[in-house]
């Protein structure tokens, strides 16, 4: 496998679904909730059928916005989960009020008890550090003991080389894994996953990005309510103000400006 090789579009179409999907800003987000999400993933696994899943939120869109590419990794994924109150809301506004959030954390703890039956698909986790990934492992495993995971990875803080990627790919399908969990954060687990998706052979890639931290205990989510207020953001930045100032501060305004601009030009269709 070589660097030609890895590249995001090198990968088949995403699996055909009834789930219907809400332009947000160029990004097909599905209209769905946690437990269709769920079953959707098991579905995948269950028939072999590979797909990946991006779990996205106002970052995910507006990092589009000035990345073709990326754009194209979104939309070519067979889910795009609204990780985030504002696209709730717009897919709600849309006219599918069935819709609902679909959390990297939840979404990851919903379908490790979906599996937690003895003889369900194992997992691989993949990103984060050594140390987060050892917490991480034993934490799911005590929550789900009936679940297995395959393998762990924590990726050098670098470019691997070629020779190294194809090592990882071949280390993640030795393993068995039918769902392989990526931590990178956004954009980076979009990109690794339209990346690696024709040389893995387990069935479903998930980004959960902060996930992996949150799980193995290392950071603080938010209050459920103010998860479901819309501003978990700002939970967030007071949790890691150097880290996420940039972001918040650029993206916020011109995601509320553009989604504006979109929703003056498209009138609000009829209640599904």
């Amino acid at each position: 496998m070589t660097v030609a090789d890895i590249r995001p579009t090198s990968f088949s179409a995403p699996p055909k679904t009834d789930i219907p999907r809400v332009d947000v800003l160029g990004v097909g987000v599905s209209a769905i909730n946690l437990d269709d999400a769920v079953s959707t993933i098991r579905t995948w696994v269950a028939g072999g059928r590979r797909s990946y899943v991006c779990v996205t939120g106002v970052h995910g869109v507006m990092e589009s916005q000035d990345d073709p590419a990326l754009r194209d990794i979104h939309n070519r994924a067979g889910l795009v989960t609204p990780d985030g109150m504002p696209l709730v809301w717009l897919l709600k506004h849309a006219g599918h009020r069935g819709a609902d959030r679909v959390y990297g954390p939840d979404l990851m703890a919903a379908v490790f008890a979906d599996t937690d039956t003895g003889d369900g698909p194992a997992h691989f986790l993949y990103g984060s550090t050594p140390e987060v990934l050892e917490r991480l492992s034993r934490n799911l495993q005590a929550r789900f003991p009936g679940c297995r995971i395959a393998g762990t990875f924590s990726p050098p803080f670098r470019p691997l080389t070629d020779a190294e990627e194809a090592e990882v790919a071949a280390r993640i399908n030795a393993s068995g894994a039918g769902i392989v969990w990526v931590g990178l954060s956004t954009p980076k687990q979009e990109r690794w996953m339209a990346a690696h998706r024709p040389h893995l052979t387990a069935p479903v890639l998930v980004g959960v990005g902060a996930a992996f931290d949150f799980h193995a205990g290392l950071k603080r989510q938010a209050p459920r309510v103010i998860q479901r207020s819309g501003f978990e953001w700002l939970f967030r930045l007071a949790t890691e103000p150097r880290r996420l100032w940039r972001r918040y501060a650029t993206n916020n305004p011109r995601f509320v400006v553009r989604i504006a601009g979109q929703l003056l030009r498209r009138p609000r269709p009829p209640a599904a």
